[in-house]
Parts: structure tokens; sequence; C-alpha cells
């Protein structure tokens, strides 16, 4: 297992790139604990895979450095950096049994055999396939298949780091939740590094310890779930996270006071704040009220179960909120409320802190 340091790391598919749009990956400076369980999380095209096979060695960075431990890395191939990786679709051999599949980086290691077989039982029973060890490959399911190759990541206990590149995309929506509990439990339990690249924000909140969201080839934000949800670093941060997103509101900011469509807004701080200024406050901790507040046009409720979404309009702009099973939506409720203390300020789409 290794420490990996991303040292002003910047990536171009560009011979001679210009400017900022010419990068895939805009330059970072990351440290990524040893041990941590980490997700690559955004939106299709934002560099996460990018970013992962620059970590395996796959692509070579156009500058900075990557390093395992205290080992520069940056020009090592991928077999040097003894690092297990999962792909999107299916790697098998099919020629060759699960059972055969699953041992197979431990024979080329010249492991013992009796822990090869101990190994293999026990990744097969995390995976599900203890009643198909015998079984060629050929011929079974594409999640069949794809467990196969999750098994063979996770198979190895030496290694510096297990990169999973969106490995759920071919299982069916009951077992992607039982193998990232189990992923979750062996990350647990052998204490890989573990990177995980996802577009979907419950894969990223429940494997990871930190999440790191990327957008526009940018880290934008590296944090748990709860810092994600609580204080999103950055506009995009706000609109990814959560079901619904958090609401943005354009908004003229003064000291502890935002305004609104001549509607005054407190804030929980006090801010200096310049360029283009928004507010952002969470579906969760938006109410309805009979006349105080900012104007909201409703539009539509819908019932998903433990809560209801109510749909509307504040300032011109669309605004969520989600209200408990047992809350009532009054008729004559036509403004909404914000609770000052769970308020972010966004000046040009990164959150500032407010004096208190």
């Amino acid at each position: 297992m290794a420490q990996i340091t991303l040292s002003n790391l910047a990536h171009s598919y560009h011979p001679a790139p210009k400017s900022d749009a010419d990068y895939a990956l805009k330059e970072m400076d990351h440290v990524w604990q040893d041990g941590g369980a980490y997700a690559l999380l955004g939106a299709s095209g934002c560099g996460k895979t990018t970013l992962l096979n620059i970590i395996s060695g796959l692509v070579r960075p156009s500058h900075g450095r990557v390093l395992f431990g205290n080992r520069d890395v940056t020009d090592a191939p991928t077999a040097e950096r003894n690092i297990a990786q999962v792909f999107q679709f299916p790697v098998v051999y099919d020629t060759m049994t699960v059972r055969d599949n699953l041992a197979f980086p431990l024979r080329n290691r010249g492991m013992a055999p009796d822990y090869i077989a101990g190994r293999v039982a026990q990744i097969a029973k995390m995976i599900g396939m203890e009643d198909k060890l015998d079984r060629k490959a050929r011929g079974l399911t594409a999640d069949a298949k794809q467990k196969i190759s999750l098994g063979r990541g996770m198979v190895r206990q030496d290694v510096n780091a297990i990169l999973f590149d969106e490995p759920l995309t071919v299982i069916d929506p009951h077992m992607k939740w039982e193998l990232r509990t189990q992923l979750k439990a062996l990350h647990r339990e052998l204490g890989h590094t573990m990177i995980y690249v996802t577009h979907d924000q419950t894969e990223a909140l429940t494997f990871a310890d930190k999440v790191v969201v990327m957008h526009e080839g940018r880290v934008v934000q590296m944090g748990t779930p709860e810092e994600l949800f609580e204080t999103p670093a950055h506009t995009f941060v706000g609109y990814f996270i959560g079901s619904p997103g958090m609401n943005l509101l354009d908004a003229r900011i003064e000291g502890s006071t935002a305004h609104i469509a001549g509607h005054a807004i407190p804030l929980g701080a006090h801010y200096t704040a310049t360029g283009r200024t928004q507010i952002g406050i969470r579906p969760e901790f938006v109410r309805l009220s009979r006349g105080e507040g900012l104007p909201f046009t409703l539009r539509r409720i819908e019932d998903v179960g433990r809560h209801r979404i109510i749909r509307g309009e504040a300032a011109g702009i669309p605004l969520n909120i989600i209200a408990g099973e047992g809350d009532g939506v009054p008729a004559e409720a036509t403004h909404v409320t914000f609770d000052p203390a769970r308020i972010n300020v966004y000046a040009d789409d990164w959150r500032i802190s407010g004096a208190k």
C-alpha cells in the first residue's frame, strides 16, 4: 500500500496546449493517504478516467509528478506500480474457469497453493460466485463476468492501490448495492488504498471516506460526504450532490444580508463579496411561509415516499423544497424562508467564508 501524491499534475491531449481549455486535467496538487477509500465523482468528460489512467501508468501526464510513497513513478510502466485495476467492462479469460480466473494473479506471483485456494474461496464468497467456481467464464452473463473482474482485482493483498473505473455499470441494481457494501467491508478489513471512478453520487457517497468531485478537468472539492453536503466548495458540487441538488439564486451581498429581487434575506454571517454572487440553500432547509420571506410560486408536488419534493419558482428561478412525509402544504403559503445558518455564499462559483 502507498500514499499517492499528485504534484503539479496536469494533462493535455493537445501537442502544444495554449490555454486552460486545452487541458483535460487542470493543474492540481493532492495527497491521497495510504489506506484511504476515495471516489472520483463527476459528469462524463470531466477528467476522471484520465486521472485514474495517469495514476495507473496507462497515461503519462503532460507535466507534474506522481509519487507512490517517496518513489516517483511518473515514468514507471503500469507493471512496476504494483496496482490492480478493474475496468468498466469485464476483462476475463473466457477459456478459464471462474476459479482459475480468480487465482491467475496469485499464481503469476508464485503464491503457495493453499494460500491461493483460501483466498479464491474468500473472494468467490464475497462476489457471490461460490457455486460457479468450476464453470468456464465463456457463456456467463456480462454481470457475472464483471464480478469475476472485480474479484480478480481484489484477490491480491500486496498491491499499492486498487483502481476501479466505473466497475458496476453492467451489474444489476440489487447486486450493485451488495457489491458496494462488500467493497467497503473489504477495505475496512484489508486497508488497501482504493480509488473508485463513478458518475453516480450514491456509489461515491456510500463507498468513499473522501469524495473527489471533478468538473471540467478540475478537482473542485475533496471531502467527506457530510462536507460535500453541508459546505459545497463550488456551485457545481452543490448542484451535483443531493437529490434534488442545492438551490442557487443570484443575489447582491451586503454584509449579513442577501438581496434577491428586492427582498432581503438574512445570512448567518457577515460577507464581503465581489464578482457574480449567489446564495446556495439545500431543499431540506427551505420552508414555506404565509407572507414572510421570498415570494414563491408552487408548480407541483412529487411524493417520493419518505418525503415530498415541492417544486416551484422564486424570483423567476426554479426552487425546490423537501417536506417531511407528515408536513402539510398550506394553500395560502405564498413565500419561502431559508435557515440562515444553512446558507452558503458564492462569488464566481466558489464558496466564500463569512465572519461571525
